[in-house]
């Protein structure tokens, strides 16, 4: 699918794709902004969220190739949860195409509240490792699925979902457990996408230039988080998870 776009609309594009790359780097809910911004220019919903996945993909690809460069998180200690984010999100794609995701839409805001509520009180979430609540492969089999299989069906916020999940689950500090999410999110990302390029539903010039921003944004993002950590990360998710769940709920009274 493609669509002709005037230079202003693809300069706006590329520049809510930049700001994107760096808040989805480091707190996650970059779709708030670029799934509005492709609506406003026009793209049908589901091609929206195709587009949406294409240039995010990018932005998630970068960030967990710099985390594991970086080697804030190893490949090897996530495979198999890297594989249950995939499958997770494939099966979500598959289901959005035929079902209104407005089904979610009241139960989003407040997980999104709960989020933001935990590392807002919890001061010392985050700081430190702390023992596990699930086993890693408790944690695989029960919590990345359907992490994913959310990404697939809606997307905006999976990053925040897979760093309070690491943190709260899986007793990680808030960098290892950010530095996992990328490589989580990109997963689910890749995922939908494949699906979404085959059922031909992606707007390639569009993707192309947010593509641009989402990687530039996402290579600040890295950096600002290895250099910053906690400090940075905390009240980023805090502030995205509670505009998330504003926007949700503003969607469904207005």
């Amino acid at each position: 699918m493609d669509l002709a776009l005037s230079y202003e609309m693809l300069l706006l594009l590329f520049a809510v794709a930049l700001v994107a790359g760096f808040i989805d780097t480091v707190a996650g809910g970059g779709g708030l902004l670029t799934l509005p911004v492709l609506l406003l220019a026009q793209l049908p919903p589901v091609a929206a969220l195709a587009t949406n996945k294409l240039q995010g993909s990018f932005g998630t690809l970068t960030a967990a190739l710099s985390m594991l460069r970086r080697r804030v998180v190893r490949f090897h200690e996530i495979r198999g949860l890297f594989v249950a984010s995939l499958v997770g999100a494939a099966f979500g794609t598959l289901l959005v195409q035929f079902t209104d995701p407005g089904i979610l839409e009241w139960l989003i805001p407040g997980a999104l509240v709960l989020i933001s509520g935990y590392f807002l009180f919890a001061r010392s979430a985050g700081l430190e490792e702390k023992p596990a609540r699930l086993s890693r492969r408790q944690y695989a089999l029960r919590i990345v699925p359907l992490i994913g299989f959310y990404d697939g069906f809606l997307g905006p916020g999976t990053g925040s979902f897979f760093t309070f999940s690491k943190v709260f689950f899986r007793g990680r500090n808030l960098i290892a457990a950010t530095g996992a999410a990328k490589v989580l999110n990109f997963a689910s990302n890749i995922a939908s996408l494949l699906v979404f390029v085959l059922g031909g539903k992606v707007v390639w010039s569009v993707g192309a230039v947010m593509i641009l921003g989402q990687v530039l944004g996402a290579l600040v993002g890295s950096h600002t988080v290895v250099r910053h950590g906690a400090v940075i990360i905390r009240p980023l998710v805090v502030g995205m998870c509670l505009l998330m769940a504003a926007s949700y709920l503003w969607k469904q009274l207005v």
